[in-house]
């Protein structure tokens, strides 16, 4: 009888994990899924990352733009802050 015990106790265990294998967490198909998933997470982060650093350009050409204006208005028009005196030096 112990000799019939230890090729069935193989063979179940053989079955539980090509069960496994096919149905469990770590099955394949779930790898394959978890796959796709990633690669459309990966696509999403990427053009993200491209509007990100469009933004990031518009708002420094913003401030960059608005500086010059600024330096010229001062510089041609004599403008000043509220709160702020200005003094010119002619040479």
């Amino acid at each position: 009888m112990g000799s019939r015990l230890v090729p069935a106790i193989l063979i179940a265990l053989l079955v539980i994990l090509h069960a496994q294998l096919w149905l469990g967490r770590g099955s394949l198909p779930n790898v394959a899924h978890l796959r796709a998933e990633l690669t459309a997470q990966n696509q999403q982060n990427a053009q993200a990352t491209l509007a990100n650093n469009q933004l990031e350009a518009e708002v420094r050409d913003l401030k960059e733009g608005l500086e010059m204006v600024e330096e010229n208005a001062r510089m041609e028009l004599g403008m000043v802050k509220t709160n702020e005196i200005y003094v010119q030096i002619s040479r």
